[in-house]
């Protein structure tokens, strides 16, 4: 997580400036200690709007620990940490079965890229849907493979082992990335892994844990193709796949290209706010997105943590917004965080 650091220096001060109004109001409150855990999906923003937000309210402090989705919901459930953080929304059962009630709050949103170390390629890697369902399910075995070949002319694929990278972890870009598959794939869907936080890899696949273990290990691994949230795969000047939509186009990931997948696909997001869009509509929109959820109390007699972490929130879905592109995630459509911001007042 160091790593990103270095890359919101500048976007650190104008954040801060931005809400420094808020100073004062702060300087009154009284010191309170937060404890979240969850997705490692949204870590890297996370760890920046808790670093950001030190200088806004420095009487909270707030730690958080990036343990995977799965993990994240188990302890919020247990009611071991004060929040949790998932990109795979709690179901009904879930819900019904949290100590304190639960209220998932849509934070932020990112990408799910397949980012691969082919050094020397002439291009970018261009994956029809068919191909990209077909490497992930171990059936094309070598770079060269005639299937890549028609649908990347002139590309220089070398004759090389396709080596899979994914998660070990209960993980909710798996999730993410297994709905969409399976929304696009009846193959994957009726005859594959199917949809999990946890799914069956090919044999040959090599497991990791976490987002940054997947980046970490595909560049050292030439040859490697693996998914991940596209911050990862920025930080660590990756290359990623164009991955072909819907609508039959190739899209690369960007900031752009997820903020246009996002107002796209503002109308099929529900009142609870517990949505998946597995294949999104839209010509411009880019294949693989996903929102990531707070998990919050509804009911938590501690009232001084209730407030700070409602003021945290709000301060995320608010000025913790700018901080979103510059490390690869899709900052949210101001619609959504009204609807996100109506969600913390059942939290109290």
């Amino acid at each position: 997580m160091e790593l990103r650091i270095a890359i919101i220096g500048s976007i650190l001060a104008a954040g801060i400036l931005a809400i420094s109004g808020a100073n004062a109001q702060a300087a009154k409150t009284s010191p309170v200690a937060i404890k979240g855990a969850g997705a490692t999906f949204p870590a890297p923003l996370y760890k920046q709007w808790i670093a950001a937000y030190r200088k806004v309210e420095p009487a909270t402090s707030i730690d958080y620990a990036a343990v995977g989705s799965g993990d994240g919901v188990k302890q919020f459930l247990a009611d071991t940490v004060d929040f949790g953080a998932s990109d795979a929304a709690m179901t009904d059962a879930q819900i019904a079965s949290a100590k304190k009630g639960a209220v998932l709050i849509p934070a932020t949103a990112g990408m799910i890229v397949l980012a691969y170390n082919l050094p020397g390629l002439n291009g970018t890697l261009k994956l029809t849907r068919e191909n990209y369902v077909a490497l992930l399910m171990g059936k094309i075995p070598r770079w060269n493979d005639a299937r890549l070949v028609a649908s990347n002319p002139g590309l220089n694929l070398p004759d090389r082992e396709v080596l899979l990278v994914a998660r070990q972890d209960s993980s909710g870009t798996t999730f993410a990335l297994s709905n969409h598959l399976s929304a696009a794939s009846s193959i994957w869907r009726d005859r594959g892994p199917g949809v999990g936080k946890v799914v069956a890899w090919p044999d040959k696949t090599m497991l990791v844990r976490g987002n940054e273990g997947v980046a970490s290990r595909i560049k050292l691994s030439v040859g490697s193709i693996g998914y991940m949230e596209y911050s990862f795969a920025k930080v660590l000047n990756l290359s990623t796949a164009q991955l072909e939509n819907k609508e039959g186009r190739f899209v690369a990931p960007s900031s752009i290209a997820g903020s246009a997948t996002l107002a796209a696909n503002l109308s099929r997001i529900p009142a609870n706010l517990r949505v998946f869009i597995p294949d999104p509509e839209g010509a411009d929109s880019y294949p693989i997105v996903s929102l990531s959820w707070l998990l919050l109390k509804e009911k938590n007699p501690d009232q001084a943590k209730t407030d700070a972490m409602k003021r945290f929130a709000s301060w995320g879905l608010t000025a913790g917004q700018e901080f979103s592109g510059p490390l690869g995630f899709i900052p949210l459509p101001s619609a959504l965080v009204e609807r996100s911001k109506l969600g913390l007042d059942q939290v109290r």
